[in-house]
Formats: structure tokens, sequence, C-alpha cells
């Protein structure tokens, strides 16, 4: 069990409220012409996978060794028990990656997926954002910087997740299925609150299953079709975060 310290937790609430925000006000952002821009697409896309593999894949790593030792005490490790923590994060890959093929396979000829579809999708993206902010407080206090550049590239994600919502959903998806989606990021960091100090071990499989549907909803969303992509823009915000992930590292 870890305890997180006060100062990590209010900063981790202000962070929750500028990504509620972000979801919230996602349908006015949109509008703006060069937000809603293939380039801005596609820097976001290259800001989110920088993120994804230079920091959260190797946080798994630091997780496994955490369960690892967990582990050890009670039986040998195995290779399958080693693997354990990325089987979570391609579990979490596959899951959303099945909600999409359900939501594509089930529209009608209108081309609305199904209510029963709808309702699937918001439930899961909701788990989705909570875990996100339930997991926010112990990345405030690993490194506020890291924070800061995981909330740029969800809030960025975010407002093109709720594209994507209105695309497949746009009879059902309203200002009632993003508050939904908003409350499940304040009860996320609410948990976190309430039952500080948290379970480490936990919270390792939390963002091994957050990372692999992190990857999925990406890999989607952000890096469309070729011909609709900015290869430039793309790498531009690959590079941007690597750069700031890389000196982070050097300096912390």
């Amino acid at each position: 069990m870890d305890l997180i310290h006060l100062g990590s937790i209010i900063a981790a609430f202000w962070i929750t409220v500028a990504l509620m925000l972000c979801h919230y006000l996602s349908p006015l952002i949109i509008k703006i012409k060069w937000v809603n821009s293939r380039r801005i697409t596609s820097f976001s896309g290259g800001v989110a996978v920088a993120y994804v593999f230079l920091h959260m894949l190797p946080s798994l790593v630091e997780g496994n060794q955490e369960i690892g030792k967990l582990l050890v005490r009670t039986q040998t490790l195995s290779p399958l028990l080693d693997l354990g923590i990325f089987v979570i994060a391609l579990f979490g890959f596959i899951i959303y990656f099945g909600l999409e093929i359900l939501a594509t396979k089930t529209k009608s000829a209108e081309g609305v997926a199904s209510l029963k579809v709808y309702y699937l999708h918001l439930f899961m993206y909701a788990i989705y954002n909570y875990l996100i902010t339930y997991t926010m407080p112990l990345r405030v206090q690993t490194g506020i910087f890291y924070a800061i550049i995981f909330t740029f590239a969800m809030g960025l994600h975010f407002i093109f997740m709720d594209r994507s919502f209105n695309r497949n959903f746009y009879q059902h998806f309203s200002v009632g299925g993003r508050l939904f989606l908003t409350l499940a990021l304040f009860l996320g960091w609410l948990t976190t609150y309430l039952t500080n100090p948290i379970n480490t071990i936990a919270v390792s499989f939390m963002i091994a299953f957050l990372a692999g549907s992190i990857l999925y909803t990406v890999f989607r969303e952000e890096l469309p079709a070729s011909e609709n992509s900015s290869f430039i823009s793309f790498t531009i915000g690959a590079l941007l975060i690597t750069i700031i992930l890389v000196c982070l590292d050097i300096f912390r």
C-alpha cells in the first residue's frame, strides 16, 4: 500500500477538472476549424503514441517488478506469470477493439449502431475514464511533468474520442452521454481520495489495462487512413514528446 500525499491529490483534482472540461466542451472545441484539421488530429496521435511507448509501456515493466516481488513470496515465477501484466495490457487492447467491431457490425441501414451497443460502449469508456483519473494521483506523485504531458495527450484524445461517439452513435450520444463520461472522470479521482493509501499492485494492473486500451483508441481514432493523415504533424507530435520525456529522464 502506498500513501498518496495531499499535494498530489490536490494537483490530480485540478488535472481531473481540466480533463472534464475537455470532455464536456468537446462539441464546441471540435467546431474550431484548426482543431478539427488533419494536422491537429495527426499531431495528437503522435503525442499519444510517443507517451504510451516511452512512458506508459516502460511503467508496465516497473509494475511487473512489483507484482513479481509479491508472487515470489508464494510461488516460483514462471514465464507465463512474468508476462502477466503485459497480458492485461493486451486484454485491454482486445476489449476495445472488439467494441469497435461490434459497433460497426450492428449499424443499421441508416448507419446508426443499436442502443444496446451504445450503452455498452458508454459503460466501457466510462471505465476507461475512471481508470485514467483513479491512477492520476499516483502519476502526479511519480512526476508532475509526466502527469502534465499525460493530461495534454488525454485532453486532445477525449476531444477526438467524443467525435468518434458522434460518428457511431449520433442518434444516441448527447449531453447526457458526455456528462456520464465526465462524471466517471470525477469518480476515479474521488475513489483515490477516499481510499488513500492505494494498493500499488492493483494500480499496476489498472495501468496495464489502460495502456492497452489507450493504444487501441489512439490507433483507431488518431491514426486514420493515410490519405487523411499528416505524417509531418504526427512526427512533430511524437518527436516533441520524445524530447520532453528524454529530458525529464535525464534531469530528474
